[in-house]
């Protein structure tokens, strides 16, 4: 089964289990994947998360059943999952901009979301500047956050946790650490949902070799093959726009899957926001 009929078979068991309760480690495992890497890969390719897609494409039939049925609006409210009339009613209007008892008097236009069907794109207009190598295990060392990736709280909580070490000088201490084989800053995810449900350890860290420093934890990324991109520009765009090209392009047609162990992002200087910043991708493969 190929990468993009796995992610479309994951799609289906969630449109066939709609009105179920649905956990992200079931439909993740539909597409051969763990919870972290399916809601990643979900998120990029369509810049909403998995439970923001249950929920709009729930609030899409209960409007199509509300316009074309008698149907009560607290037995609607359960049905679609929700625990009261009063919580169905405030998401309801915030999709659709009317509440649940105006739909059948309703003139206006409501906003439906379609079921989404994953095709390739092979557009080759921006070339992607890669290598692949092997290399030995190394150790870093940093500091890391547990986050949960449900709703893209991992991306609020990252970006919080950078401002964070830039202000208060962490980084600048890590920088000083920064003796082993990759120079600058890295940002290491690390899936953990194996032992924690849509739970991911988010690093800040750098190599380093030499015995561990105080203050700061200590992670060993297994020797592995790696695909290593370029990324030029400012952060975070051009660190996002890579990522969603490689998941969207690069690994539909490599012939190559994520190995499942430690990402890491290489960060090379401080001025993040240059429109020449140079960083890099690291994603273990098999």
């Amino acid at each position: 089964m190929t990468w993009v009929e796995s992610l479309q078979k994951a799609i289906d068991y969630i449109e066939e289990h709609l009105l179920e309760e649905l956990s992200m480690e079931t439909i993740a495992k539909q597409a051969h994947s763990s919870a972290f890497h399916f809601q990643r890969t979900f998120s990029l390719l369509t810049d909403v998360s998995v439970g923001e897609y249950i929920r709009r494409r729930r609030l899409t039939l209960a409007a199509q059943e509300l316009s074309r049925s008698n149907e009560k609006i607290i037995d609607l409210a359960y049905k679609y999952g929700y625990d009261t009339p009063e919580a169905f009613s405030k998401a309801f209007r915030r999709q659709h901009g009317v509440s649940p008892s105006g739909v059948r008097k309703y003139t206006g236009k409501l906003t439906f979301y379609h079921r989404l069907i994953i095709q390739v794109s092979l557009k080759g207009a921006e070339p992607m500047q890669y290598k692949i190598v092997d290399h030995e295990g190394f150790q870093v060392v940093g500091m890391k956050q547990e986050f949960s990736c449900l709703n893209g709280e991992n991306m609020i909580g990252i970006s919080k946790m950078w401002g964070e070490v830039n202000q208060n000088g962490t980084s600048n201490q890590l920088v000083s650490l920064n003796n082993g084989i990759l120079k600058g800053l890295l940002g290491v995810c690390v899936d953990k949902s194996k032992e924690k449900s849509n739970a991911l350890d988010y690093w800040i860290a750098v190599a380093h070799k030499g015995e561990a420093v105080e203050g700061f934890e200590v992670l060993e990324i297994p020797a592995s093959k790696w695909a290593i991109f370029e990324v030029h520009g400012p952060m975070p765009e051009a660190m996002q726009n890579r990522w969603k090209q490689i998941i969207s392009e690069w690994f539909p047609t490599s012939g190559y899957q994520h190995a499942g162990t430690p990402d890491l992002e290489v960060y090379t200087g401080p001025d993040v926001t240059s429109p020449d910043y140079y960083s890099e991708i690291w994603i273990p493969i098999k």
